[in-house]
């Protein structure tokens, strides 16, 4: 299997996408409001970069509707491609359906939609970007030339919807960031981004602020966290959140991307939630395992986790990508946490630490139910240290020599709840907002001197 690390690591200087907001599946989260009048039907832009936590469900990320003969859409399929649609009184349908797959739920995706059906030639009347690079489809239907799209043409009755189809159904699981509407221009995908000059692999957002919105369009910064769906685009139309409030605020962005956990590895026993940054593992008598989307070969950095559920099921700390198992079940009868290459506590036997599947003699003490986990990775020098809410219970402890790629590793046993917060957006509610020395994550405890948050940017400065 191949390892996984954080795409769009970007760290340059520039404009920045300072929030996004979190979309948790499981709580049918959604943006809503209803539809003005348009400033024109034939041209608009639909700009946004979302970072995906659920894969193989379809999931509407953007919807503009009117009733069963008048509406437009776009959604990842479960087959993890995106389809576009757009059926309107009078004119043909549209379809396009993406050639790529979006599978990496490490990675940023900024997804861009130009339609101007004013233009004589087809291939130019609609046009979808994928991070700078445009994907002519895989199977698709132009709309006519001068063709009205739902997408753009409504009324003021009409519903507009983020991150689900408005209705109950088909709802996003991941984050939102910088999403914009543009009704009644059809803008360049380089208006609303471009590759930065250091990496030019990289495609960055720029500031759409300047922008021409329209009568209907929208822009949705999401730095408002007591309101989320406050829209920037100076029409005052902000949508309504269902399901969404302030803790779903985040500072993981398309440029300062966060560690998460990473749902490709083989896991068993676990359900994902809250944007991979909590999981529920069930009653079925097996360990679930699984890493964050960032693998370390050097720096010192910081995450937690709170304990929660089955204490004595908790079994936390950092794993090699030598692993074996890793990469066949996660979990299973074999417990990962014992394996070679895996350094954790076990929150058992008067709490201890285990190195290959060889635990401590000390015992160093328990977390009990609601208590916060700090964990403190050098990979400059191959230690790793335990806080419980803030006090250290053991500093510098060797790891494991099976070294290689490092990655953050999480275990639990039955019907446990494991809650992290890798400083990106937190599972579990956060007092104290303590950020790393270079200003960077939200912590409940401040991080110990020296290391850092895992986001691209304490990467592109530190390594990593």
């Amino acid at each position: 299997m191949p390892l996984i690390f954080p795409s769009n690591t970007l760290s340059a200087a520039g404009f920045s996408a300072d929030n996004s907001c979190r979309f948790n599946r499981a709580d049918d989260a959604v943006l809503t409001r209803t539809h003005g009048t348009p400033t024109l039907g034939t041209k608009f832009t639909w700009s946004g970069w979302i970072k995906r936590s659920t894969l193989g469900a379809d999931q509407y990320f953007a919807m503009h509707w009117q009733d069963s003969s008048d509406y437009g859409y776009f959604y990842f399929r479960s087959t993890d491609d995106i389809r576009f649609f757009d059926r309107h009184t009078g004119d043909s349908d549209t379809v396009w359906i993406s050639n790529s797959l979006f599978r990496d739920c490490s990675a940023w995706y900024h997804i861009f939609i130009k339609c101007d059906t004013t233009q004589a030639t087809d291939t130019n009347r609609f046009k979808v970007f994928i991070n700078g690079v445009q994907d002519t489809g895989n199977g698709i239907t132009y709309p006519a030339q001068d063709a009205e799209m739902a997408f753009s043409k409504a009324s003021d009755t009409d519903r507009i919807s983020i991150g689900g189809s408005g209705d109950g159904s088909n709802h996003m699981g991941g984050y939102f960031s910088e999403v914009a509407f543009m009704d009644g221009t059809a803008y360049d995908h380089t208006d609303l981004g471009e590759f930065d000059e250091d990496s030019p692999t990289i495609w960055k957002p720029k500031d759409p602020s300047t922008l021409t919105f329209g009568d209907n369009g929208y822009y949705l910064d999401f730095e408002d966290s007591a309101n989320l769906g406050d829209d920037e685009s100076g029409n005052a139309s902000d949508f309504t959140e269902t399901n969404i409030d302030a803790t779903d605020q985040a500072t993981d962005t398309p440029t300062n991307n966060f560690c998460t956990m990473n749902p490709l590895v083989p896991t068993t026993n676990v359900v994902f939630s809250e944007g991979n940054c909590k999981w529920v593992s069930d009653s079925s008598d097996t360990y679930g395992g699984g890493i964050g989307t960032f693998g370390l070969t050097a720096g010192k950095w910081y995450w937690e986790v709170k304990i929660s559920s089955l204490v004595a099921n908790h079994n936390h700390g950092a794993i090699s990508e030598l692993t074996a198992e890793l990469y066949n079940t996660a979990g299973g009868a074999g417990a990962l946490q014992n394996d070679t290459g895996v350094t954790c506590w076990r929150n058992d036997d008067g709490g201890e630490i285990v190195v290959d599947g060889t635990a401590t003699t000390n015992d160093y003490g328990l977390f009990s139910d609601g208590e916060i986990m700090g964990i403190a990775l050098d990979i400059d020098n191959y230690n790793i240290s335990y806080y419980q809410d803030g006090v250290a219970l053991v500093t510098d402890f060797n790891m494991s020599t099976t070294r290689g790629t490092i990655f953050p590793f999480i275990n639990t046993g039955i019907s446990t709840t494991a809650a992290a917060n890798f400083g990106g957006c937190s599972s579990f509610t956060i007092s104290s907002a303590a950020s790393d020395e270079n200003n960077y994550g939200s912590f409940e405890h401040a991080p110990p001197s020296g290391y850092l948050a895992l986001c691209s940017k304490n990467l592109g400065s530190d390594g990593g």
